[in-house]
């Protein structure tokens, strides 16, 4: 079963964002544990593997993967691989607001992408809200 999540779990690169590629990695390992695609005991792929696949330098796969190692969140084991551990992933609320400056980001971009205004996207996040209090 383990092998099945491995292959439903891939990482992917938007180089559009602005964010450096070794956060996307981290986001995107962080996101996978949250959503469930990532469990304990789950293998990444190696630093190798995983810079072909994203087509980035190892040096950066390799950044990414230390950040997730001094968080607890991966655990590399000589000679094996690097696997995802038991420990819940800690956001501390410098990280959390990062995040959400990222996503809000995301966000304002592609709603302008899309011909709308920051006032529009607004004015309807204020719908939903008020729609969900109902």
């Amino acid at each position: 079963m383990t092998a099945r999540r491995e292959k439903l779990f891939t990482f992917g690169l938007d180089n559009a964002s602005g964010v450096p590629v070794y956060r996307q990695i981290i986001d995107q390992v962080l996101g996978g544990i949250a959503a469930g695609s990532l469990r304990a005991g789950d293998q990444l792929p190696t630093v190798r593997q995983l810079a072909v696949d994203l087509s980035v330098n190892p040096n950066t796969v390799i950044r990414a993967y230390r950040e997730l190692e001094i968080r607890d969140v991966l655990e590399t084991q000589q000679g094996t691989g690097t696997f995802v551990t038991s420990k819940k992933p800690e956001r501390d609320d410098e990280e959390r607001q990062r995040r959400l400056a990222q996503i809000a980001g995301e966000v304002v971009a592609r709603v302008g992408a899309e011909g709308f205004s920051v006032h529009d996207l607004i004015r309807r996040l204020r719908e939903m809200s008020s729609e969900r209090g109902k």
